[in-house]
């Protein structure tokens, strides 16, 4: 039987206020990737969803970011490594803080992409997860898309898994479309339903151009902010079922 994980964008409250029905879409994922204090969430946001997590037996994930509150972490910053790491340990920290059985760490909207480019913020990824796996005694990989991210995790002993988006558009070069641009973002529940089941069975995707990407991914994301995000997830997760495949995270 195939098995793929389904993870979503949690716990990003701005101001107390939640951006997504955090609830309805703990009730179809696998895995919640929950904000961290960097662009989104708080101390009680991230409570909150640690027990969601438990309740609902959805695995753990840190979504750190560049520290952005006020462009909720989609712009890249030309902040110095050393920052961006300090930056992340405490993010990190305070996740676990909340009481949070961290399995895995996927960035955060432009450093989600800076770091498959940018070798110094990569190394200040790599290097808080590494100090994080130091600490629970045990490797936690970072979940994200190839760049230089994958190798310098690959130095530090750090396992990377891949991920591929479910509401996103992708370039041929295996990238996102950008945000604004046309074809950025999906919104019909069928289209991004039938897109998941063609990822778990045969691991590629349609760039906007048709050309299809070996994606390797073991876990889809629905982002939880996103327009329509618990039709978009139920109808994937009723896709999967419906296929046979077994939704499960992998860490």
């Amino acid at each position: 039987m195939a098995v793929i994980d389904l993870n979503a964008d949690l716990g990003e409250t701005v101001d107390g206020v939640p951006t997504g029905d955090d609830d309805a879409m703990f009730a179809v994922i696998s895995s919640a990737s929950i904000a961290c204090g960097g662009h989104a969430g708080d101390a009680a946001a991230m409570r909150a969803a640690v027990e969601r997590s438990t309740a609902t037996e959805v695995a753990i994930g840190a979504h750190p970011s560049y520290p952005d509150r006020a462009g909720f972490g989609r712009t890249r910053l030309a902040i110095a490594s050393a920052d961006l790491r300090a930056s992340l340990d405490a993010q990190l920290s305070a996740l676990a803080a909340a009481g949070a059985d961290i399995r895995y760490v996927k960035p955060h909207g432009a450093l989600y992409h800076a770091v498959r480019d940018d070798a110094a913020h990569a190394g200040a990824v790599v290097g808080a997860v590494a100090a994080l796996s130091a600490r629970l005694g045990r490797a936690v990989p970072i979940l994200g898309l190839d760049g230089l991210i994958a190798a310098e995790a690959a130095r530090a002993g750090l396992p990377f898994r891949r991920e591929a988006f479910l509401d996103r558009g992708y370039l041929p070069d295996g990238a996102l479309v950008p945000r604004g641009a046309p074809g950025a973002l999906l919104h019909d529940p069928g289209q991004v339903a039938d897109r998941a089941v063609r990822l778990a069975r045969d691991g590629v995707v349609e760039a906007v151009d048709g050309t299809l990407l070996d994606t390797g991914a073991v876990s889809l994301c629905v982002h939880g902010d996103s327009p329509g995000a618990v039709e978009m997830a139920r109808a994937v997760r009723r896709a999967l079922d419906a296929a046979g495949i077994a939704v499960a995270p992998p860490w």
